[in-house]
């Protein structure tokens, strides 16, 4: 008697979207870890240093809309290959830079492929899984980010002391090309693959909301209020997460008086936590949903409790306790994580497969345009002349006023209806 139980190829793309987004994320932390090394080495100042991420972030926001929009045209398959491609040999040609601009140049190429890993990543999910496992979907792939930051200073630092900087650009692109290779093999969508069996592909569509989907354009999805939601949500939360990563090194350095080895283990024990918090979001609201809750109750209820966690977690910056700072970081990290776990499903739970990659793009434009802001040019500033302080403060509220407007913009999160076929 043949076995009616459904495959489970769709698990196996998802750790494939895990391992690229973990490499993705190396590519993008080295230059937060060894930030002293090589700010020392080029001879860069904080001002120098804040332009250069924002020209990752600017070049990031403006190829999402580019790269959402290629995704949704060309499919998942040959746009994430783009993308992969672009960002890895933009990630080895940083062990060319000089000065400040030329490294300002590539990390600005690096952020252009980079905006395409959130818009495929997202549309592979929604292509291959129902609603009701999307949001831990999405958790489990972003985890990746937390994978990378929390395994990354330890090897990043070792590496930096027997081979030095450059290297730890040229191994993780040599890791990216790994990754493209293993993508373009294996992937399709799902009834063109070989190793998905009518019941998994059967389960993979079982929303019946999602069977007659008329395409929508890019254009189309700027008409709905849901996509200011997401794309607002994005501009004010982002650049926290963005802020812990680039920032966190020099914070522990300068304030905290840690030495990069120290720096090197404390912030995997922070990442780790973020990684719990990235799982754990999708989780939540995941159980709540099959505990017969609403789709807009289970999602809008756990992103309220990760975004009340974040103005506690910003009294860090005036605890004189190191653990206790420590571990009150820790919860932001895993918070924000949480929260864009469903943040993001939020896309894929409004809009037609058609366009999510599209509606991710721009939200991933105005969460970089916010990163240019609050990450880069600001801190920045404000660091330079005031301390830290005041930063930990801003990025204590962005969360609440980021869900205020997905609250208002999204309302009761029903499907859209395209006016176009």
């Amino acid at each position: 008697m043949p076995d009616s139980r459904p495959t489970r190829t769709r698990w196996i793309i998802l750790a494939i979207l895990f391992l690229i987004t973990t490499n993705n994320y190396l590519d993008r932390i080295i230059l937060g870890i060894l930030s002293p090394v090589i700010l020392d080495d080029l001879g860069m100042s904080k001002m120098e240093y804040g332009y250069i991420n924002s020209a990752f972030q600017f070049t990031y926001a403006c190829g999402f809309l580019v790269m959402g929009k290629v995704i949704d045209r060309v499919g998942t398959r040959k746009g994430y290959s783009i993308a992969i491609f672009l960002w890895s040999l933009a990630a080895g040609l940083h062990a060319l830079s000089r000065s400040a601009v030329s490294l300002g140049f590539w990390r600005g190429m690096l952020g252009l492929g980079e905006s395409g890993n959130f818009p495929a990543a997202i549309k592979a999910v929604t292509e291959w899984f129902p609603k009701k496992d999307r949001a831990f979907a999405t958790g489990i792939f972003n985890a990746g980010t937390n994978v990378a930051t929390m395994a990354g200073p330890p090897i990043f630092v070792w590496m930096n002391s027997h081979f030095g900087w450059r290297d730890c650009f040229l191994i993780t692109a040599s890791t990216g090309a790994l990754c493209l290779a293993l993508w373009w093999w294996y992937y399709r969508i799902p009834s063109e693959h070989k190793s998905v069996n009518p019941e998994e592909l059967a389960y993979i569509h079982s929303d019946s909301d999602e069977k007659d989907e008329a395409r929508m354009g890019w254009i189309e999805a700027l008409g709905y209020k849901q996509t200011y939601g997401f794309a607002i949500a994005k501009f004010f939360s982002d650049p926290v997460w963005w802020f812990y990563l680039t920032w966190l090194t020099l914070y522990f350095k300068e304030e905290r008086g840690l030495s990069l080895e120290q720096i090197g283990w404390a912030l995997p024990f922070i990442y780790l936590m973020a990684d719990f918090g990235s799982v754990m979001g999708g989780w939540v609201s995941g159980f709540l949903m099959r505990r017969g809750w609403t789709n807009v109750k289970a999602r809008k209820t756990t992103m309220a409790c990760f975004a009340l966690c974040m103005p506690v977690a910003a009294t860090c910056v005036i605890q004189p306790n190191l653990f206790v700072a420590i571990a009150l970081i820790s919860l932001a990290t895993a918070a924000h994580q949480g929260w864009s776990a469903n943040l993001y499903t939020t896309v894929s739970d409004v809009f037609p497969k058609s366009a999510v990659a599209s509606v991710t793009g721009i939200g991933g434009f105005m969460g970089g345009m916010g990163g240019v802001i609050f990450t880069a040019l600001l801190p920045a500033y404000l660091v330079t002349h005031f301390g830290y302080e005041p930063v930990f403060v801003i990025m204590g509220t962005a969360h609440l006023i980021a869900f205020a407007f997905m609250h208002f913009f999204m309302g009761r999160m029903q499907k859209i209806q395209p006016k176009t076929v």
